[in-house]
Protein backbone atom coordinates (compact mmCIF):
# COMPACT_ATOMS: atom_id res chain seq x y z
CA UNK A 1 0.00 0.00 0.00
CA UNK A 2 1.08 3.56 -0.66
CA UNK A 3 0.44 6.16 2.03
CA UNK A 4 -0.44 9.74 1.15
CA UNK A 5 -0.98 13.01 2.97
CA UNK A 6 -3.81 14.77 1.18
CA UNK A 7 -4.48 18.43 1.91
CA UNK A 8 -7.46 20.25 0.49
CA UNK A 9 -8.88 23.75 0.35
CA UNK A 10 -12.55 24.22 -0.41
CA UNK A 11 -13.77 26.63 -3.06
CA UNK A 12 -16.78 28.76 -2.11
CA UNK A 13 -19.01 26.12 -3.74
CA UNK A 14 -17.31 23.38 -1.74
CA UNK A 15 -17.71 25.33 1.48
CA UNK A 16 -21.46 25.66 0.79
CA UNK A 17 -21.57 21.89 0.27
CA UNK A 18 -19.74 21.29 3.54
CA UNK A 19 -22.23 23.50 5.37
CA UNK A 20 -25.03 21.35 3.93
CA UNK A 21 -23.43 17.89 4.44
CA UNK A 22 -21.38 18.54 7.55
CA UNK A 23 -18.04 16.98 8.32
CA UNK A 24 -19.50 13.48 8.80
CA UNK A 25 -21.09 13.61 5.36
CA UNK A 26 -17.81 14.55 3.70
CA UNK A 27 -15.94 11.85 5.64
CA UNK A 28 -18.41 9.21 4.46
CA UNK A 29 -17.93 10.29 0.82
CA UNK A 30 -14.15 10.18 1.15
CA UNK A 31 -14.14 6.81 2.89
CA UNK A 32 -16.32 5.37 0.12
CA UNK A 33 -14.09 6.80 -2.64
CA UNK A 34 -10.89 5.52 -1.02
CA UNK A 35 -12.43 2.12 -0.25
CA UNK A 36 -13.51 1.91 -3.92
CA UNK A 37 -9.83 2.21 -4.86
CA UNK A 38 -8.97 -0.64 -2.49
CA UNK A 39 -7.65 1.65 0.22
CA UNK A 40 -8.45 2.94 3.69
CA UNK A 41 -8.79 6.35 5.27
CA UNK A 42 -6.39 6.36 8.23
CA UNK A 43 -7.12 9.85 9.54
CA UNK A 44 -9.16 12.93 8.65
CA UNK A 45 -9.00 16.36 10.22
CA UNK A 46 -10.51 19.72 9.44
CA UNK A 47 -8.44 22.88 9.89
CA UNK A 48 -8.49 26.54 9.03
CA UNK A 49 -5.84 28.58 7.31
CA UNK A 50 -4.34 27.52 3.99
CA UNK A 51 -5.82 24.01 4.25
CA UNK A 52 -9.38 23.09 5.20
CA UNK A 53 -8.97 19.30 5.28
CA UNK A 54 -6.05 16.97 5.98
CA UNK A 55 -6.23 13.24 5.27
CA UNK A 56 -3.88 10.33 5.62
CA UNK A 57 -4.91 7.54 3.27
CA UNK A 58 -3.53 4.17 2.26
CA UNK A 59 -4.20 3.18 -1.35
CA UNK A 60 -2.80 0.30 -3.40
CA UNK A 61 -0.36 2.38 -5.45
CA UNK A 62 0.60 5.81 -6.78
CA UNK A 63 -1.88 5.51 -9.67
CA UNK A 64 -4.74 5.18 -7.17
CA UNK A 65 -3.51 8.23 -5.26
CA UNK A 66 -3.30 10.22 -8.47
CA UNK A 67 -6.77 9.07 -9.59
CA UNK A 68 -8.26 10.26 -6.29
CA UNK A 69 -6.53 13.62 -6.59
CA UNK A 70 -7.66 14.08 -10.20
CA UNK A 71 -11.28 13.23 -9.38
CA UNK A 72 -11.38 15.63 -6.42
CA UNK A 73 -9.72 18.48 -8.33
CA UNK A 74 -11.99 17.93 -11.34
CA UNK A 75 -15.05 18.44 -9.12
CA UNK A 76 -14.27 22.15 -8.91
CA UNK A 77 -15.32 22.21 -5.25
CA UNK A 78 -11.88 21.67 -3.75
CA UNK A 79 -8.20 22.17 -4.56
CA UNK A 80 -6.23 19.09 -3.57
CA UNK A 81 -2.53 18.52 -2.99
CA UNK A 82 -1.37 14.91 -2.65
CA UNK A 83 1.98 14.16 -1.02
CA UNK A 84 3.43 10.63 -0.93
CA UNK A 85 4.58 9.65 2.55
CA UNK A 86 7.87 7.77 2.64
CA UNK A 87 8.79 5.41 5.46
CA UNK A 88 12.10 5.40 7.32
CA UNK A 89 12.82 1.98 5.81
CA UNK A 90 12.25 3.29 2.28
CA UNK A 91 14.68 6.17 2.91
CA UNK A 92 17.23 3.71 4.30
CA UNK A 93 16.90 1.56 1.16
CA UNK A 94 17.27 4.64 -1.08
CA UNK A 95 20.38 5.73 0.82
CA UNK A 96 21.95 2.32 0.13
CA UNK A 97 21.09 2.36 -3.57
CA UNK A 98 24.02 3.31 -5.81
CA UNK A 99 23.24 5.78 -8.58
CA UNK A 100 25.68 6.72 -11.35
CA UNK A 101 24.91 10.41 -11.72
CA UNK A 102 26.88 13.50 -12.71
CA UNK A 103 25.61 17.00 -11.98
CA UNK A 104 25.21 19.40 -14.88
CA UNK A 105 28.59 20.91 -15.76
CA UNK A 106 30.44 18.79 -13.19
CA UNK A 107 33.54 16.85 -14.12
CA UNK A 108 33.02 13.15 -14.76
CA UNK A 109 33.94 10.97 -11.81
Amino acid sequence: MAKFLITASYTSEGTRGLLTEGGSGRKAVLEKAIKGLGGTLEAMYFAYGDDDVLLIADVPNAVSGLALSLAANASGTVRVKTTPLITVEEIDAACKTSVKYRGAGAAAV
